[in-house]
């Protein structure tokens, strides 16, 4: 019996091995949630699954476009895509309070998508993340860029803040995305 507990012990821990060893080393950390103690394992959250990664701020013009990244949460869950949404005062529209922000998200925009704390998404205090999004494709311009990452964490592809979530530019690239079997 305790031959068996062993073998399946190991087998568990060549199994997280082998996962955390396929994930990019920018997702392989844990982040803060949104105005919670709650820790976010992004290897985890993300394995094997595309990735839409969003800068966010509550108090833009793009602002309204919760609502339709919510919709595209929605749409695409069952198939796979992972929605991320990065709040920053990068561009000086963000809530002060913490609270304050995830009252926007939450309650004002109906988000159920994975919101994180507050970070910078550029300059130099930029989070790991966008660290890797940046070198690829360089700093988000405004708020509400997105980036559409493949399940295997190595294609960006960078969309500005005018292409809204419900833009046939980005869902074409969600649906060829999802259609592409992930390279292991």
């Amino acid at each position: 019996m305790k031959g068996k507990i062993a073998l399946l012990l190991s087998l568990m821990l060549l199994s997280v091995s082998a996962a955390a060893a396929q994930c990019p080393s920018y997702l392989n950390l844990k982040l803060r949630k949104l105005h919670s103690q709650e820790m976010v394992d992004l290897c985890a959250l993300t394995d094997g699954k595309p990735v839409l990664i969003v800068n966010t701020a509550s108090h833009c013009g793009f602002t309204p476009q919760f609502k339709g990244l919510e919709a595209l949460h929605e749409k695409y869950r069952d198939k796979g895509l992972v929605v991320i949404g990065f709040p920053s005062n990068d561009f000086f529209q963000e809530e002060k309070q913490e609270q304050d922000t995830a009252k926007i998200c939450y309650i004002n925009y109906g988000v159920k998508f994975t919101m994180l704390a507050t970070s910078s998404v550029k300059g130099r205090q930029v989070n790991p993340v966008f660290a890797y999004l940046n070198s690829q494709t360089g700093e988000p311009k405004w708020n509400f860029f997105k980036y559409l990452v493949s399940a295997d964490g190595k294609s960006v592809q960078r969309f500005s803040s005018r292409v809204t979530p419900d833009s046939p530019e980005l869902t074409d690239a969600i649906d060829k995305l999802l259609a592409t079997p992930a390279s292991n």
